[in-house]
């Protein structure tokens, strides 16, 4: 067998220009945020790519003046019980696509998948209609019922449980241990990596919703921090950093998130990928 060739010259100058590039088109609107976030009202105008002074005051009077603290908070119960249910359901759910044997598993799998390519605004009127019906509007479980269950979720758990080895189950049968044994015994512990993936990927899908709030949403003490963002830019037209600060405010808790969580969500990602 031959050694792999490592690129050199001007190849690898290519890669690593290649890389620069991308980061700097991902970095650089953030970069601009907190520029601007962080800068005094009359100066966010002047030089706005160049931190030249700073101030807490914008941070200050975006949480204040916009209320983020309520708008946070309606965020946070809303992505919780969306995140909690969906973890539920996916492992549920994986675990029969994965591990039960009954007719039609792989064409009700293939359905199942399929809704992953209805666009949610396909639903958005139903599902207004239903809860209105229902009289949810400006309630938490308005906001939360539509997303408590995820395809995407069910194909990540499903895959993952695929590398639990089949003769842990069969040892489990015969100690008498049923499925719901199995599963919270033996197959979630060897998952947590996608278990923790999957969980983030819901908080963070629940938090950055705006279409939906939006609908069914219309007294203000039950916005959500993508809601409040849109009245504080309303609300600051002579603040033009105002906005900016206030987006900072909403991304703490999603970059928080992310830092702790990355490692689960590189593993989880990536586990069941290769059987072998």
């Amino acid at each position: 067998m031959t050694a792999e060739r490592r690129p050199t010259g001007l190849r690898l100058v290519g890669r690593y220009g290649l890389l620069l590039f991308v980061a700097f088109v991902t970095l650089f609107p953030i970069y601009t945020t907190l520029v601007a976030a962080f800068k005094p009202g009359s100066k966010v105008l002047v030089n706005p790519l160049v931190p030249d002074a700073f101030s807490l005051e914008p941070i200050i009077n975006a949480w204040s003046d916009g209320n983020l603290g309520r708008y946070l908070f309606n965020s946070f119960v809303v992505a919780a019980i969306v995140t909690i249910a969906q973890v539920v359901t996916s492992l549920l759910s994986g675990y029969a696509f994965a591990m039960l044997d009954y007719p039609g598993r792989n064409a009700l799998f293939a359905l199942f998948l399929a809704t992953l390519l209805v666009p949610i605004e396909a639903t958005l009127v139903v599902n207004r209609r239903t809860i209105d019906s229902l009289d949810w509007l400006n309630t938490y479980q308005g906001l939360a019922v539509p997303f408590l269950a995820t395809a995407f979720g069910t194909f990540l758990v499903r895959q993952a449980l695929f590398a639990v080895p089949g003769e842990l189950r069969d040892a489990a049968r015969i100690d008498g241990a049923g499925h719901l044994a199995f599963l919270r015994h033996v197959g979630l512990p060897m998952i947590v990596p996608t278990i923790g993936a999957l969980a983030l990927f819901s908080f963070l899908s629940s938090w950055n919703q705006y279409l939906w709030p939006n609908l069914i949403t219309t007294e203000e003490s039950m916005n959500t921090v993508q809601s409040g963002l849109t009245l504080l830019r309303r609300s600051s037209i002579d603040e033009p950093n105002a906005l900016m600060a206030g987006t900072v405010i909403a991304a703490v808790p999603i970059f928080a998130a992310l830092l702790v969580f990355q490692r689960s969500l590189v593993r989880g990602l990536t586990s069941g990928a290769v059987k072998g």
